[in-house]
């Protein structure tokens, strides 16, 4: 036993081990719970990340409940320069990011730099903040009266951040809280940590005060200690939706604000007027791009009528996708996260072939010579898909494809409406009719005409519905200022003060 105790400091001394931020500075947890930050390409370890400690977690809750009492009066303007200079920051650092992001989550680089510049594009949007936040007025709504709105912040805010992107989540969580003027506890996923403790030191170059954003790390319990804490007035989360419902109902049974952007299933309909090659380069890359990890992956598509008949060509090209490690060029599908994702990821195909489903093309196992420790799975579709099985009841998130037919276009949204998520949807066609009663007909939050992955940019907010979305209120655009502040109503009325002097003298002399 004491060998194994040497052996095992010895090797947590050769690793380093990934901060908690509090109150403005990095700090070793004191933790005896860690996880490993390991490369989905090759198994190495590349850090260690702390499960923080309840003493840490109060911690940076006091150190933003401080932070809030003086931030909260800063000067709009003030905010909307850091966030200025936060984006330039991004910007001059997007190749460091990239590579750390790659080496730890397994997305292709470029993918890594998409990843970033998603975010990027809310912090931008945030250095707005100051037409953003304005409130409303209306004059002399009685004689002299007037009524008007102020959005101040709320106080302690908190972000709880999935591993598949480690970058834009966090982006679209702190910096729109922070920058309505209130403090922020970020607990991304433990997964993959490293690049969203860069993107946290350079928003202290960029000049956010110590305690306006904390970082800590860890599972469950820190996760229900977030919906628990009567000092934290808002969560937002992404991720699964088992986790999602529990964070919604725990934290607002707590009296908390919650927004939970969660599962999904997205469908997009291919009508036989569609641009062909446009098409299925457009299926193919949001079908399997970021390995499939990613909620709004294109995961199933409806073939109409003799659209049917590009199936061949559909396979086709998806069998041109290189699967390799995310730092090699001309790679199209990097690892999955984890082992354990990859034994889920064939568990499903494998159970899709027991449902009746047809595996036209099987991607469990491919060879990746320089990885072989890799957790790759290459694109797999299946056709002949209905609902009841699990490859289409389920989220798979990997690269797995369900193609499914349809006579119409009034079929194929039958088809969209009777799936319990929300999410996204698409519809790929050249007449505006068609895009028409797909867009009033489908029940679906976000969706793209000839855009495969209709995630709106930051000037409109992102709207997933049904099961994919548990709260009024989504992430950035203007819903997020209306979750991240609260509406003060103000009626006034003022007198002039010879008027009111005037007024008594009248009054003493009728006495």
């Amino acid at each position: 036993m004491e060998l194994q105790s040497k052996l095992s400091s010895a090797l947590s001394s050769a690793v380093p081990s990934v901060k908690l931020l509090i109150n403005g500075e990095f700090i070793e947890s004191r933790s005896d719970q860690w996880r490993n930050v390991i490369n989905p390409a090759t198994q190495q370890v590349l850090a260690r990340v702390p499960f923080a400690t309840r003493q840490e977690m109060q911690a940076a809750v006091d150190s933003a409940k401080a932070a809030f009492i003086t931030w909260r009066k800063t000067p709009i303007s003030t905010r909307a320069r850091i966030f200025l200079k936060y984006q330039q920051l991004i910007r001059e650092n997007m190749t460091e990011l990239a590579s750390i992001l790659t080496a730890e989550q397994g997305k292709t680089l470029p993918d890594a730099e998409g990843d970033i510049f998603r975010g990027l594009e809310v912090v931008e949007h945030a250095a707005n903040i100051g037409t953003l936040q304005m409130g409303e007025l209306a004059s002399n709504v009685a004689n002299g009266v007037d009524t008007y709105t102020i959005n101040q912040a709320l106080g302690v805010c908190a972000g709880i951040t999935p591993f598949n992107f480690p970058a834009m989540i966090p982006l679209w969580t702190f910096p729109m809280a922070i920058a309505c003027g209130n403090t922020f506890i970020l607990k991304p996923s433990e997964q993959d940590p490293m690049v969203t403790m860069r993107l946290a030191e350079l928003a202290l170059e960029a000049g956010i005060p110590p305690g306006v954003l904390n970082v800590v790390h860890g599972g469950e319990e820190i996760v229900n200690t977030i919906c628990d804490h009567p000092d934290i007035r808002a969560v937002s989360f992404v991720g699964s939706t088992r986790v999602g419902t529990h964070i919604y109902r725990r934290a607002t049974m707590a009296g908390k604000r919650a927004q939970c952007m969660m599962g999904a299933k997205n469908h997009a309909i291919i009508l036989p007027d569609a641009n062909r090659s446009h098409t299925i380069n457009n299926l193919v890359g949001a079908a399997f791009g970021a390995a499939g990890q990613r909620c709004m992956a294109l995961s199933v598509v409806i073939l109409v009528g003799s659209s049917q008949d590009w199936l061949p060509e559909i396979i086709a090209k998806t069998r041109t996708l290189s699967v390799n490690a995310g730092v090699e060029a001309n790679t199209d599908i990097g690892p999955v996260i984890s082992c354990a994702a990859k034994e889920r990821v064939e568990e499903l195909i494998a159970q899709g072939v027991k449902d009746g489903a047809q595996l036209v093309l099987d991607g469990r196992k491919p060879k990746v010579p320089d990885y072989p420790k890799g957790n790759f799975i290459g694109p797999s579709i299946f056709t002949h898909v209905t609902p009841g099985m699990s490859i289409y009841d389920e989220e798979i998130f990997g690269p797995v494809l369900c193609i499914m037919f349809a006579d119409t276009l009034a079929d194929a949204i039958t088809i969209i409406n009777a799936n319990p998520h929300g999410n996204g949807t698409a519809l790929f066609t050249q007449s505006g009719a068609a895009a028409r009663q797909f867009e009033e007909d489908v029940d679906v939050g976000q969706i793209g005409i000839n855009v495969p992955i209709p995630v709106p940019v930051p000037l409109f907010s992102f709207t997933g519905s049904r099961a994919s979305k548990l709260g009024d209120l989504g992430p950035y655009g203007k819903q997020v200022i209306q979750f991240y502040t609260q509406t003060k109503t103000i009626t006034a009325r003022w007198f002039d003060d010879n008027v009111n002097a005037a007024t008594v003298n009248t009054t003493i002399s009728l006495k």
